[in-house]
């Protein structure tokens, strides 16, 4: 397999390829509009220019890959002499990675590459197989109530660590006797893909978990909070064992009706396509990856997008997916002002989540959440709930309550 050090410096320089192919892009699409009011006595000028410019780009693109190819092999090279351990088992190169998912991980998944890993439980950064030789060694104190963390978009499950506190698996796991499994996997699938792909996961680790599991937690932030409502969703019409087993599905911080981020993205990638000049930022915004497509309108399931255009302006209504049944549903929102009721908390809500959408409310579509499950942090942003003493105390309080399905 293709070290991941090669892999990353080669898509480096090749998107450094692609990038100066862009702004040759707009360099002709200005030059054909200039040309356009000379007449034809300036076509052999045209002609020339156009030769000289396309060979140019081309040249700068070709160096590029040539480059990339070169330093990816360095780096390999010299990593293997030092024993350096893959960059996705290191916090750095893991956060890296995940914002590279997070970005382009559904493009990078179709073409094979080493950068687009599978999802997997991890313990110290390390994929552990679902097998029960490998979670006994990664999990010698299991226990039989299991609380699994999915971390948002761009994040891996270093995220939990924000401003250095203990992490509210290792509290709970102290206050509780809950044993933490943090789940990494690729953003930048669609969010039903991860949510399948967790159903599955889960369906094995349960299987070859070290002790019987009596309970399941799960815990997401932000898009993961939409991988485990899906994830729940495909495990019940699929007939999972596991998922007899949730007792809590918690959301920090996630959009269930969608992110005005991407809803924006959507909209300035159809204007910047009109235009010639524009079209090659158009085109950079709609290699947006399928995950952040899917937060416009927080879907869960493959039929919002199989079959669709996804640059279509007017997108159908995503289908409304119920919640599990018998299992007890929590959310937290936030907002930059102490009030959800602030003009400018109502309007930037955590920076990049509504707090409507986190709480499931808008006019036109309700996730059926109870009011008193869910809490509102205020004078918080999108990333405060990972890691805040008061968000931790509801937590705790939710999975000691009696869950709903006795």
């Amino acid at each position: 397999m293709t070290d991941e050090r090669v892999a990353l410096a080669q898509l480096a320089f090749d998107e450094l390829g692609q990038g100066a192919g862009g702004i040759g892009d707009v360099h002709r699409a200005v030059a054909q509009r200039v040309f356009r009011h000379t007449g034809p006595g300036a076509a052999p000028v045209r002609v020339l220019h156009d030769a000289i410019a396309g060979t140019a780009y081309a040249a700068v693109g070709a160096a590029a890959r040539l480059v990339g190819a070169g330093a990816g092999s360095a780096l390999a090279a010299r990593a293997a002499v030092q024993g350096a351990p893959p960059l996705s088992a290191t916090p750095r190169g893991g956060a890296a990675l995940a914002v590279l998912q997070g970005l382009r991980g559904d493009a990078l998944e179709r073409e094979g590459s080493p950068l687009a890993q599978p999802m997997a439980v991890r313990a110290g950064g390390v994929a552990v197989p679902p097998d029960p030789a490998a979670l006994r060694a990664a999990f010698p104190d299991a226990t039989r109530r299991l609380v699994v963390f999915l971390h948002g978009l761009m994040e891996t499950e270093g995220a939990w660590r924000l401003g250095g506190r203990e992490t509210y698996g290792r509290r709970l796991r102290a206050d509780l006797g809950c044993t933490p499994v943090d789940v990494r996997y690729n953003s930048g699938r669609h969010i039903s893909e991860n949510g399948r792909s967790l159903a599955a996961l889960l369906d094995a680790v349960v299987a070859a978990w070290p002790v019987e599991v009596h309970e399941v937690a799960l815990v997401g932030h932000s898009m993961g909070g939409l991988v485990a409502r899906s994830a729940c969703w495909h495990a019940a019409q699929d007939g999972r064992p596991w998922v007899r087993l949730v007792r809590h599905v918690v959301s920090l911080g996630s959009p269930h009706l969608g992110a005005p981020l991407e809803q924006g993205v959507h909209l300035a990638a159809a204007a910047l396509s009109a235009l010639p000049e524009t079209r090659p930022f158009g085109g950079f915004l709609r290699r947006r990856s399928a995950g952040i497509r899917d937060l416009r309108q927080g879907s869960l399931v493959d039929e919002d997008w199989s079959g669709r255009d996804p640059d279509a302006l007017r997108a159908a209504a995503c289908r409304e997916i119920p919640l599990l049944e018998g299992a007890t549903h929590c959310f937290v929102s936030a907002t930059v002002t102490r009030s959800p009721r602030h003009p400018i908390g109502r309007l930037v809500g955590d920076t990049l989540v509504l707090q409507g959408s986190a709480s499931g409310r808008s006019r036109r579509r309700r996730i059926p959440f109870e009011e008193e499950l869910g809490h509102h942090l205020g004078g918080a942003t999108h990333f405060t709930v990972l890691n805040h003493p008061e968000v931790y105390d509801k937590l705790r309080g939710w999975l000691s309550a009696p869950p709903a399905r006795a």
